[in-house]
């Protein structure tokens, strides 16, 4: 159990020093903006100073408080943001198996996969904009299209990295070609398409809150917008950060999380293998015991 206990330890150390770090040049940098500042908390406010405007029900604009305002907004931007990745996530899935099916396909999609992802968020968003018409379908359809190019390469990446030795096989069995795509292909994808979903689900936030910021009309961008310019409290501009921040990280993790149960086999393979390397540390250990 201490045992247990100690990889544990060891497996956060990193992080919570890397917080510690973070909390501590925080409070350096806001005790210097507090001395040569006239406003210092409109500037850098302490983090005790940000945990009491969490806390507070104390109201900012249209009587809510500072965190229901953040939580409000935050339920557009999250919305648009989860519906433009699923259909990112299905679009980039299916384009992978197209590509994979047809050679010609893979030469002629795959260049221009490329030239859309160099597009920046700034110069897509008036152009996705004037083509729907619509504020948000056009934050919907910018998630989706920066969901699918992940999703969509390292998936066809899992498809192509099967071995030769897995086709040989389903051959020898007479396996129809969708038995081979569907028994072979998908499942052994699977790693590899959740790779693409752990980079595309903070990149599909962070669009949507972007956007939001350039296009108005509700969310956590404008909410941003509005408290740099002292439209309201300032604390909601710090609370939208971390909020930010804390949701993208909790989406890779959740990706994850997700992974782990879709493919069990993936972590259990792990497991097998780190028991087989322990084993045979031990096993030379007591050679080299023995021998000397």
């Amino acid at each position: 159990m201490s045992k247990w206990k100690n990889k544990t330890f060891y497996k956060w150390l990193p992080m919570i020093v890397w917080i510690l770090a973070l909390i501590l040049l925080w409070e350096i940098g806001a005790s210097i903006v507090a001395v040569t500042k006239r406003t210092p908390e409109n500037v850098l406010p302490h983090i005790y100073q940000l945990i009491q405007s969490v806390l507070s029900l104390k109201p900012v604009s249209s009587g809510k408080t500072a965190i229901v305002l953040v939580l409000t907004s935050a339920s557009k931007t999250l919305l648009r943001a989860a519906l433009g990745f699923a259909i990112g996530t299905l679009l980039g899935f299916l384009l992978a198996l197209v590509m994979k099916i047809s050679k010609i396909a893979e030469k002629v999609i795959f260049p221009y996969l490329m030239l859309i992802q160099m597009i920046p968020i700034l110069g897509m968003a008036p152009i996705i904009l004037s083509i729907t018409g619509n504020i948000n379908v056009s934050r919907v359809v910018i998630a989706a299209i920066l969901t699918f190019y992940p999703v969509a390469t390292n998936t066809l990446a899992g498809f192509n990295a099967v071995e030769r030795e897995k086709y040989e096989l389903m051959h020898s069995f007479a396996a129809k070609k969708s038995s081979i795509y569907t028994k072979v292909l998908i499942p052994f994808s699977v790693p590899y398409l959740f790779t693409g979903l752990k980079i595309s689900a903070p990149m599909a936030i962070t669009a949507s809150i972007l956007v939001d910021t350039l296009q108005g009309d509700g969310g956590l961008g404008t909410m941003l917008s509005q408290s740099l310019k002292h439209a309201m409290s300032i604390y909601v501009f710090w609370q939208i950060v971390f909020f930010s921040a804390l949701v993208g990280i909790l989406s890779t993790y959740l990706m994850g999380a997700l992974e782990k149960v879709i493919s069990p086999q993936k972590r259990t393979r792990k497991k097998v293998i780190g028991k087989g390397m322990e084993s045979n540390e031990k096993k030379e250990k007591k050679l080299i015991s023995q021998n000397t």
